[in-house]
């Protein structure tokens, strides 16, 4: 988002400066791992398909020749009982907003992906237009286009504190004291102390992602395979890719421990990879060839699971975006985009409500 919001507002000619403790694109946050989905069908809400639209949009325009290297077209397959979040929402969602998609039984689906082996009793839902961001290409695309629009990039420097200067902000970072009209928090995991501050009970949690080296690889080819979301009889989400860069990603969406930055758990068990590999074989024996690596990603959530998009209640000069609650890069682009009318229009073209800060404060008050 940080990214972004710089890349937007060079766009707008503003004078930025974009500061990270690490150097983008890097492993210690949310945005690796050489995939994500991006998807119009949105099972969390209904709300968020005109955004992953714009979203869409600006990605394209990052990458206008459309040469699949910041975003793979593969479709996307949302798998599980007919009742399930997964199934029921998407398909709530594409009613609502006219998304294109096709329903399947789990006969049509084996004989359409003969990779998947799917529980008898099973739907599918099938959108084409959903795809596979490639994070750090994104991230690193956004970069470009940010310090080509002048913003200087300080990497290896961190925020110790910030406070309130007259009709701006005053920032102590680990190496200077500097001075601004506005800044932009989009600080994820390390946003907590802050949020908590603001009676926002908001947590990091430690997601496995795997790889594997599937038998049969003509099978998972991004032309004849698709992403997949798949949710059990327990409610447990499990999700891949197809093939990119010659392996399958898979890994769990939530369920993962509780964590924060000083305690986060980055080695990966050898239960927590025969886990994986089990799940992943019960719903594709192909995809279980060979372990390649694992590698842990970072949630950091809302109570509610939605985005905060807000002006800071200490400083209108001073605006929050984060967290994501682990569905977020595939909108990075439209909340740059938001992020830049909010510091220079004052307000966004698009309904804040539901990201605002208000809504944990009336909740804790309730």
């Amino acid at each position: 988002m940080g990214s972004a919001a710089a890349w937007q507002l060079a766009r707008r000619g503003r004078r930025v400066l974009a500061i990270d403790r690490f150097h983008p694109p890097h492993a210690e946050g949310s945005s690796h791992g050489g995939s994500r989905v991006i998807r119009e069908m949105a099972f969390e809400h209904p709300r968020y398909v005109p955004l992953v639209r714009r979203a869409y949009e600006l990605w394209a325009e990052l990458d206008p020749k459309g040469s699949a290297e910041l975003l793979i077209p593969s479709g996307a397959l949302y798998l599980g009982p007919d009742s399930s979040s997964v199934v029921a929402g998407s398909r709530a969602s594409a009613r609502q907003h006219g998304v294109p998609s096709e329903e399947l039984d789990a006969a049509a689906i084996r004989d359409r992906w003969p990779a998947f082996r799917v529980p008898e009793g099973s739907v599918g839902l099938f959108e084409r237009r959903a795809g596979v961001l490639r994070p750090e290409r994104c991230i690193q695309a956004m970069l470009d286009a940010a310090a080509g629009g002048g913003v200087a990039l300080a990497f290896g420097e961190s925020m110790s504190s910030w406070q309130p200067a007259g009709d701006g902000v005053r920032v102590i970072t680990d190496q200077r004291t500097l001075e601004a009209g506005t800044l932009v928090l989009a600080t994820g995991p390390w946003m907590l102390e802050e949020l908590r501050s603001l009676g926002v009970e908001a947590w990091v949690e430690r997601v496995v992602q795997h790889w594997f080296v599937p038998s049969e690889p003509a099978l998972f080819g991004p032309a004849r395979f698709p992403i997949y979301l798949w949710e059990d009889e327990a409610g447990i989400i499990f999700y891949g890719f197809p093939m990119v860069d010659g392996v399958l990603k898979c890994a769990i969406h939530h369920r993962g421990e509780s964590a924060s930055m000083e305690t986060l758990r980055r080695d990966v068990a050898a239960g927590e990879i025969a886990a994986a590999r089990e799940r992943l074989a019960a719903l594709l024996p192909a995809g279980t060839g060979t372990y390649h690596r694992s590698a842990v990603c970072i949630y950091t959530n809302t109570p509610d699971g939605d985005f905060i998009i807000d002006r800071h209640p200490r400083s209108d000069r001073v605006i929050l975006a984060s967290p994501c609650s682990g569905i977020g890069f595939k909108f990075a682009p439209l909340v740059g985009e938001i992020i830049a009318d909010l510091v220079t229009e004052g307000a966004s073209r698009w309904d804040l409500e539901p990201f605002c800060l208000r809504r944990f404060l009336k909740a804790r008050e309730e």
